[in-house]
């Protein structure tokens, strides 16, 4: 406010990103926190909305009112329908509509005026959010932003631009003249990266939800993310997808729970579902290893089984708690690393752990000699992050906080061994600079040579071997891929496929296929037919399309109306005399008019310019 001119309107230049589609979810969340906590009258505005600057003051002043918009009014009558009056879009009416709200409020009784004081400011602003900026045409903004400052002194007004590119489209868009009246502070959001990894965080790194995805799923939900939107909110929607599909498909979804939950639900398994339990591979290796008398009771003994199902279960929770903190120690090893061979997200860290066994790629092994270079002063924080990692995770890894702790107490007793060391190569090297002699020197000079051939290890290169061994022993006990692990089917969705043919639509194919073969989409046992032949109780729509399959690059439209008819009125057992032929004839010309315009909206056939009476076909080969 101290730099503010008078004239001046408050701006907030909101940078969001690319990703479109979560910018609703965005302003939504912003729009709730200022009606809570600063004022209750806040407009959100689209450009679709807003083709010109009086529809823009319909919509501002119908959603200020809450009342029913009129955009087709004349320009006569620009006005918005409050209680069956008329009220004018204009900024003077706005302004003495804010002056007669404000008087109410403070009118108002003192307990009632106190509590509204203490969520909102005592002079409310105007906040207007301009969701896409750069949709907005250009007069539109600067008569709105000129018309708005000639009346700034009126009542306080705040301006939001919702920008998806670059702050620079306010330049672009709007001359010098237009945004010197705009007092402009930037503010730039979180990456969708950044977003991304907050949500796979809270959703799958986690032990409160025991629902789990496959390597190959994840990496198609990621690469949609990385190569097609950036939508945060569409790889939620992918991950609810994979869900339902999981529950779907797989008959022991039901054991896909909290731990005590799933303990429950193993006493009330029935018969089949313990065969279910019994066919699956995971479950299979394990009998494999198991003695003869414990293979004969797992695949006889109903009860047993489930007995072992509740071990096998707690074994699995127990697997993805010790997983999920020692990844999360890997991944503070790994971004302190230089181009990040293991990748610099935990998302990329996870999915190379998560189907494969990473000790065993040339990525990890790089990695691991990249490690035994670090500085003391960088290994002694990492250290002290992964301390507190464990420490936080549970007693379970009190004996790995011991070793670390050791490890960080063995660094700070090296600090003063070093010292000595310096000291005393001080000294010998003041030694060396009082040999005058040649000969004398040279021979010095020889012996600090092979000194340093047949150099040892240092202390310190010894203890930061032994701490990357110790970290390359607990990766190989604790990340093992999840595939290996008994029951995983439970939890964990791997059908990458499935979810690949419900996110990656296929438009033509799909529509080729409700053409051609209605009944794999309406499943009416009438619209069954055999391949190649045209049913006359398919819709008109696929009867046309059939036949329009069947010619060459211009169609005539006589001849197709000719063989459409034939199609339609080839049904068994009809009396061709019951009813009035020019009747039937018309009915079947405007059913054929209207499939022909339907094929044509859909993309497959347009006018010819060479014969009126013709249509060319757009479309070729096969789906």
């Amino acid at each position: 406010m101290c730099r503010m001119k008078s004239s001046e309107i408050p701006t907030a230049a909101l940078v969001l990103g690319v990703n479109v589609t979560d910018h609703d979810v965005t302003f939504k969340s912003l729009s709730e926190v200022l009606q809570d906590n600063v004022t209750p009258y806040v407009v959100s505005l689209q450009a679709k909305e807003c083709p010109g600057i009086k529809h823009l003051l319909q919509k501002l002043m119908g959603q200020l009112m809450d009342c029913c918009v009129d955009v087709d009014s004349s320009e006569e009558e620009e006005c918005v329908n409050i209680s069956q009056k008329k009220i004018r879009c204009s900024m003077a009416s706005l302004s003495k509509w804010y002056e007669s709200v404000t008087k109410k409020t403070g009118s108002e009784t003192p307990s009632k005026k106190r509590t509204s004081s203490s969520r909102h400011w005592q002079s409310p602003p105007i906040v207007v959010i301009f969701k896409d900026m750069e949709s907005f045409t250009t007069k539109v903004l600067q008569d709105f932003i000129v018309i708005s400052s000639q009346h700034i002194h009126e009542f306080p007004l705040v301006l939001i631009f919702g920008i998806a590119t670059s702050p620079m489209i306010i330049h672009r868009l709007l001359p010098h003249s237009v945004s010197s009246l705009l007092c402009i502070e930037l503010f730039q959001s979180l990456s969708c990266k950044e977003h991304l990894a907050t949500v796979i965080d809270k959703l799958l790194l986690t032990t409160q939800f025991p629902f789990k995805l496959s390597e190959k799923v994840l990496q198609v939900l990621i690469n949609i993310f990385l190569y097609h939107d950036f939508s945060v909110q569409n790889f939620i929607k992918g991950f609810q997808l994979s869900i339902v599909e999981h529950f779907y498909s797989q008959p022991l979804s039901v054991l896909c729970c909290q731990l005590l939950e799933a303990k429950k639900r193993v006493n009330s398994l029935s018969h089949n579902q313990c065969e279910n339990i019994r066919s699956l591979p995971s479950f299979r290796r394990y009998v494999e290893n198991q003695v003869s008398e414990k293979q004969i009771a797992l695949l006889t003994e109903d009860s047993f089984l489930k007995e072992v199902t509740q071990t096998l279960l707690e074994d699995l929770h127990i697997y993805h708690e010790n997983y999920f903190t020692v990844l999360r120690c890997l991944h503070v090893f790994t971004t302190s690393l230089p181009k990040y061979p293991l990748g610099k997200q935990i998302r990329e860290l996870y999915c190379a752990c998560l189907g494969k066994r990473v000790w065993e790629t040339e990525e990890y092994g790089s990695a691991v000699q990249l490690l035994r270079m670090l500085a003391k002063d960088e290994l002694v924080a990492i250290l002290q992050k992964c301390a507190e990692i464990f420490i936080s995770s549970g007693k379970q890894f009190s004996n790995t906080v011991e070793k670390l702790e050791e490890f960080l107490a063995r660094f700070q007793n090296l600090e003063a061994e070093t010292n000595e060391v310096q000291d005393m190569s001080v000294s010998s090297q003041k030694e060396l600079q009082k040999k005058t002699d040649l000969y004398h020197l040279q021979k010095t000079l020889l012996e600090l040579k092979e000194s340093k051939r047949s150099k040892k290890l240092t202390k310190f290169e010894m203890l930061r071997f032994e701490v990357v061994d110790f970290i390359d022993s607990l990766v190989r006990s604790y990340l093992a891929p999840a595939e290996m692990q008994t029951l995983n089917e439970v939890v964990y969705f791997n059908t990458a496929n499935t979810l690949r043919e419900h996110l990656n639509a296929a438009p033509r194919i799909a529509l080729h296929t409700a053409l051609n073969n209605p009944y794999c989409y309406l499943k009416n046992q009438t619209l069954k037919s055999d391949v190649g032949c045209i049913s006359n109780t398919a819709p008109d729509i696929c009867i046309v399309y059939k036949l329009h399959l069947e010619c060459g690059r211009l169609i005539n439209l006589v001849d197709w109306l000719e063989a459409f008819s034939t199609v339609v009125t080839a049904v068994e057992g009809t009396d061709p005399d019951s009813v009035a032929t020019d009747q039937v004839d018309e009915i079947i010309h405007a059913r054929f008019i209207r499939a022909v315009s339907e094929l044509e909206l859909l993309g497959f056939i347009k006018p010819s310019k060479q014969k009126t009476d013709h249509v060319a076909r757009l479309t070729w080969g096969g789906c």
